[in-house]
């Protein structure tokens, strides 16, 4: 179990560790920003593919030979990466490492719910909480750092000491058994293909949809709709069929339907922090890599000594109201972070991120309790499959919508605020006067103006942005008031 959660735990670290450097990849593979984004694309876009046919995976191929062969192409893919020769080789690698890492993640779930007794269910929660939740806050941390002291390269090369200790613990600890070749007779190839097209287009349109204008570019339309024919095709196909690639009628269960759709949320809330706090600063703030991941720490390392103490807590109070309880924390904290101005910086951060770092564990640890108390054994594969999807898909769906509120706002208030800006305002007219002085000249007083009102509009934006975070997380927390009571016996469990 811990060598599985070690997995998870760097699968979902390397979707975040590249982004703080970016700048040092593109630069050393001499790539413009937009290509340089294909870098974080390709691994995610690889990962969600591979997601969903894990559970198809184990039956197959059994979870050890599977376990074991996706971990040895997980550290080959990163050293690959840290090899990498021009932007093709390097996106080939990245997809590779993802398809790889992505089956990491529901195996580590799986596990937690068809390996463990009842009595422990709770504890690998908790592990499966700190891999989802401690590792995407403490990437831009540490992958900053290592390239602000050894260089980009390390950010790969920092997977294998940890990657071979998690071979050995898989190949100990798992059960030998012999491979299942007669279901590629029954497999549903229709299926794998639906969702496998319909999830990658669905990942790219996400992706790039902002930096290409969403329905001004043929391609990004291209791709919309394709996913959104295929995933209709593979839901018709799955609810079709006796023996479906993932039973989406689970969907259908109260527990696990309402804790999906808190689980979007969460999505939105976790990726989307870590992609407006770090842009926030760079952009506003001036901060480099480093700095940013310092500010980052602060959500991070509370979590490890925290995300322990959380099936404790479930001994006094039911999972249901700590999940809400989670839920309004981590809102309150992006609703404290829409207050920013020019001298909103990181050590203004430091107190709202702990209320994050309260926040995290008691939704991760519980939330998956919640939605799959009441799933049969047979459908644990499914179920982690859907609940990984969904929290993945709501990190993308949620970066995409907030970079273009970002842009759309940025120009609303740009306009709103250059409305007041007129010479015959007196305050404008001294605040030239002054800039002119100091500048030297009207031309670059005139210039100095309109860069503060492109801050000031940004940071309004900003505001925006973190209060669509905090709404989403309200929602999330009134779908977990709804769901059912857990029944005595998982309350008990979770106690032991």
């Amino acid at each position: 179990m811990m060598s599985a959660m070690l997995g998870a735990f760097m699968a979902v670290l390397d979707i975040q560790i590249t982004n703080s450097s970016l700048k040092d990849i593109q630069g050393a593979l001499s790539a413009t920003l937009e290509e340089g984004s294909w870098i974080s694309t390709s691994y995610l876009v690889a990962e969600i593919i591979m997601i969903p046919l894990t559970a198809w995976l184990v039956q197959l191929l059994s979870a050890r030979r599977l376990a074991v062969w996706v971990s040895l192409g997980f550290l080959a893919a990163s050293l690959l990466c840290s090899m990498a020769w021009s932007l093709e080789s390097m996106i080939v690698f990245r997809a590779l490492q993802g398809f790889t890492g992505g089956a990491l993640i529901p195996l580590a779930f799986t596990m937690t719910l068809i390996k463990l007794p009842d009595r422990h269910r709770a504890k690998g929660m908790a592990l499966f909480a700190m891999t989802a939740t401690f590792a995407p806050s403490i990437g831009p941390t540490l992958g900053g750092w290592l390239t602000e002291n050894f260089g980009w390269e390390y950010i790969f090369y920092i997977n294998v000491p940890p990657g071979l200790l998690m071979i050995a613990g898989l190949l100990y600890g798992l059960e030998k058994k012999a491979p299942h070749w007669e279901l590629l007779k029954s497999t549903d190839y229709a299926g794998i293909v639906t969702l496998g097209v319909g999830l990658g287009c669905l990942q790219v349109f996400l992706e790039e949809g902002h930096r290409k204008d969403w329905l001004e570019s043929d391609l990004i339309v291209t791709l919309g709709s394709t996913a959104l024919l295929c995933l209709i095709a593979f839901v018709i196909i799955q609810l079709s069929r006796d023996k479906p690639l993932i039973n989406l009628r689970i969907l259908g269960t109260r527990n696990f339907g309402l804790s999906s759709i808190a689980s979007v949320g969460m999505g939105v809330g976790l990726y989307g922090s870590i992609y407006l706090l770090p842009l926030y600063l760079a952009q506003i703030q001036g901060y480099n890599a480093q700095q940013i991941g310092e500010v980052i720490m602060w959500m991070g390392v509370p979590q490890l000594f925290l995300i322990p103490l959380v099936p404790q807590l479930m001994k006094f109070v039911p999972p249901k109201l700590l999940c809400a309880l989670g839920f309004a924390l981590f809102g309150f904290a992006s609703f404290a972070s829409g207050v920013l101005n020019l001298d909103f910086a990181g050590t203004q951060f430091n107190h709202i991120q702990l209320v994050r770092a309260l926040g995290q564990p008691l939704i991760m640890v519980t939330i998956s309790l919640i939605a799959t108390t009441y799933i049969q054994a047979q459908d644990a594969g499914s179920a982690s499959s859907l609940f990984n999807i969904l929290r993945n898909l709501g990190g993308a769906i949620g970066i995409a919508l907030l970079a273009t509120l970002l842009d759309a706002r940025t120009k609303t208030y740009f306009d709103y605020l250059r409305e007041s800006i007129v010479p015959s305002n007196p305050q404008v007219a001294e605040r030239l006067s002054q800039l002119g002085e100091r500048l030297g000249n009207d031309t670059a007083a005139l210039g100095r103006l309109s860069q503060i009102v492109h801050e000031q509009a940004s940071i309004m934006a900003y505001n925006d942005a973190f209060h669509f975070v905090g709404l989403t997380l309200g929602i999330s927390m009134f779908a977990v008031l709804l769901t059912k009571a857990l029944p005595s016996g998982a309350k008990g469990t979770a106690g032991h």
